[in-house]
């Protein structure tokens, strides 16, 4: 925005109202974020499961690992208990050994596999539900937010530029009676009646005698600004 622009009113109660309205959008942006963090976080629970899936799959590994080697501990405890059995020993702790292997070896390569795949639904279930969380937090953070500001902001800018115009038409240099003329009699004419008297008891005597300081502060106040000289009701 362009130096010198006013963004406030100079007129206390309309400064104060003006305030109010944008600490509120203020505020309510805020609360918009906290609800999205706790929409975010709420969603984000749902992870759990997934860890939690991970976890079991990792067990499920783990048990599996540890019953074939309970398997083959078996095997190999028989193996050696024959193995020193004259003539056949040999060939019966060989076959324990093999037939322990193989029962071993199918349920350990099940298991890891089966492991394998709830570690990857786990994870796969925990990414996508802290990706829901992220789309959920933001759509409850952002659709209030979007509504609320295309509402507010319009106002806020056309208000700003309308003081700016205000500003430069009333403030600055001495106005040139044709100009303080035009500017009296749009007082008189357009602004509502309660405001007018709060600077001047007879606005179109004023306006017929040229008395038009009351007049242009009348219209400094529809605006939104204290003219300089001060006024009746600007408190």
């Amino acid at each position: 925005m362009k130096p010198g622009v006013r963004l406030y009113p100079t007129v206390r109660r309309r400064r104060s109202a003006t305030v109010a309205s944008d600490l509120s959008v203020v505020l309510l942006l805020v609360l918009f974020a906290w609800l999205g963090l706790k929409v975010h976080d709420t969603v984000a629970e749902l992870a759990a499961f997934g860890r939690g899936i991970q976890e079991a799959g990792t067990t499920v590994g783990t048990t599996a690992t540890d019953a074939a080697g309970a398997v083959r501990g078996g095997f190999e405890s028989a193996a050696g208990a024959v193995e020193a059995t004259p003539v056949l020993g040999g060939r019966l702790a060989e076959a324990l050994r093999s037939a322990g292997e193989g029962a071993a070896t199918p349920v350990e390569r099940r298991g890891r596999e089966q492991a394998r795949r709830l570690v990857e639904a786990g994870r796969d279930g925990e990414l996508r539900a802290l990706a829901t969380a992220r789309l959920l937090g933001w759509l409850t953070f952002l659709t209030p937010a979007i509504l609320l500001l295309s509402r507010a902001i319009p106002p806020r800018m056309r208000q700003a530029r309308a003081l700016d115009a205000a500003q430069r038409a009333l403030g600055g240099e001495r106005l040139d009676r044709d100009r303080e003329r035009a500017l009296a009699a749009r007082a008189a004419f357009s602004l509502p009646y309660e405001t007018l008297r709060r600077h001047t008891e007879d606005p179109f005597g004023d306006l017929i005698e040229r008395r038009h300081e009351g007049l242009i502060r009348a219209l400094g106040e529809d605006a939104g600004l204290r003219v300089p000289g001060g006024t009746r009701g600007d408190g």
